[in-house]
């Protein structure tokens, strides 16, 4: 009997669909950089960034490194093979997360509304990002005591919370295909599931990834993100 030959497509699932989803944001963030580049002829649309373009290319920038670089921390394979590969990109990841978490912060506090959000979208923007900020500050803090699971388990609501701009398009695209651009509460709302949703999708794969680990963990097994 022949054996079966292994999979090396299966591993790569998640962490590929992570890339696809980050890259929504990041074509979009990558557009309005150019655009600030170019000098732009200020509109209702894009003032607020024309004003202010330091926090926005910061954001831009940052919130895309760590949402591609963050996906391939989902990769098994690579983590075991490549555990030293998976401890220096943490050092990017954790300050570009931080990064890009404060200058949400800073562009939410500092900019004016545009007229399809209102102040529960600001709200949600402001608890979302110092939530991503605590979490990202936690999963650092776990490491030097040794609590590796807990490491893991910050980092991918931290995580979550960073690609929520991913899901936001779905929630808010299905929206517009379906009853047109929504504004108000409604949008607020919309934005508010796309976090929520990676949030339960985080917590499921924590609850799993933790009844799975032995009561004692060595440093080798629960470095990372499993």
């Amino acid at each position: 009997m022949t054996d079966t030959p292994p999979n090396h497509v299966t591993p790569w699932i998640v962490p590929g669909g992570l890339i696809v989803l980050s890259l929504i944001p990041s074509v979009a963030g990558l557009v309005r950089v150019v655009e600030l580049a170019s000098d732009p002829v200020v509109s209702p649309s894009n003032a607020r960034f024309v004003s202010t373009p330091v926090p926005v290319v910061l954001h831009i920038v940052s919130v895309t490194v760590f949402s591609l670089l963050g996906a391939f921390q989902f990769s098994k394979r690579l983590r075991r093979r490549q555990r030293r590969w998976h401890r220096r990109a943490g050092t990017l990841l954790i300050p570009a997360g931080i990064v890009g978490a404060g200058t949400g912060l800073w562009m939410s506090v500092t900019s004016d509304l545009p007229d399809h959000d209102n102040s529960l979208l600001m709200v949600f923007r402001v608890g979302f990002g110092v939530a991503m900020v605590g979490s990202l500050l936690a999963g650092a803090a776990a490491i030097p005591q040794r609590r590796f699971a807990a490491h893991g388990a910050w980092m991918r609501r931290g995580y979550a919370i960073g690609l929520g701009a991913g899901t936001q398009a779905f929630t808010v695209g299905l929206w517009v295909l379906t009853r047109g651009n929504p504004t108000g509460d409604t949008r607020a709302w919309l934005m508010f599931a796309g976090w929520a949703i990676n949030l339960v999708v985080a917590e499921w794969h924590n609850r799993n990834s933790s009844s799975l680990l032995p009561k004692r963990t060595s440093v080798a097994s629960a470095l990372g993100v499993s």
